[in-house]
């Protein structure tokens, strides 16, 4: 029975494949070309979403953190300013590692940045402004000194703090807050794009900006184009006045409104 159920099966499949007779479709087997180009676009998929994942850590969940962090160091300042005795001595330079002052620029934002000693990555991740201690060291305007008080800050990522330096134009005002003192600069320079390397805008006379004399100077720095950190970006400031902090911290006349 198994013999001629075989060979009832053979004469069956002879007559399907007889001319004229309909034929079994053939499957198509991906070629070597296209299997690689399938596999090539599943990893491009793959890569995008890491590359879009790594966009958003760095741009917006970064910010969110350093601003948070940026948040408890300046309520910690400001409550050791309200609770300091009147009669404590203060040296002239103060130092500390949550913050010597505030920094005001109502060209680039309504909020205040906190300004601490330096300019690692590690300071600055923390959504504030660092002032120079290396190549150049700044002057602190607290000082009384004639020099440079040279200040730092990501314009993107970690705060951005200086995102919006762009919008800075000459005669714009910048106030730096210390405990008992407002000091007001005013813009006179701006230099769009420099070498990262050119540690001659941080001299204590700022000659790139046109100044040839000793004077009391403030100098912005951050990276530049937007999104990188190829060149920097300058803006230079000169002090017109100092303003004793009242009772009630009544704001310079430049941040009102």
């Amino acid at each position: 029975m198994n013999v001629a159920a075989t060979t009832d099966d053979t004469e069956h499949d002879r007559r399907t494949d007889a001319p004229g007779s309909p034929r079994r479709p053939a499957r198509r087997r991906m070629g070597r070309i296209a299997m690689a180009v399938s596999v090539f676009g599943e990893l491009l998929i793959t890569a995008g979403l890491v590359l879009g994942l790594f966009v958003v850590y760095s741009l917006w969940w970064t910010n969110v953190v350093a601003d948070r962090a940026a948040a408890e160091q300046a309520d910690k300042v400001r409550d050791i300013w309200a609770h300091q005795d009147e009669g404590s001595d203060r040296p002239a330079e103060f130092d500390s590692k949550n913050g010597i002052g505030f920094l005001h620029v109502p060209a680039m934002s309504d909020d205040d940045i906190l300004v601490e000693k330096g300019t690692t990555s590690k300071i600055l991740n923390d959504g504030v402004a660092g002032y120079y201690t290396d190549p150049v060291k700044a002057t602190l305007p607290t000082s009384g000194k004639k020099g440079n008080f040279s200040v730092a800050a990501h314009r993107d990522g970690h705060g951005a703090e200086f995102h919006n330096i762009h919008k800075i134009e000459k005669g714009d005002p910048i106030v730096f807050e210390t405990q008992d003192k407002w000091y007001v600069y005013k813009v006179y320079a701006v230099l769009p794009e420099t070498s990262k390397y050119n540690v001659k805008v941080l001299s204590a006379i700022p000659k790139e900006s046109g100044k040839t004399k000793a004077g009391h100077y403030i100098t912005l720095t951050t990276c530049t184009p937007v999104y990188t950190s190829r060149y920097r970006y300058i803006v230079w400031g000169e002090l017109e006045r100092v303003e004793k902090v009242d009772e009630e911290r009544t704001v310079p006349e430049e941040l009102r409104g």
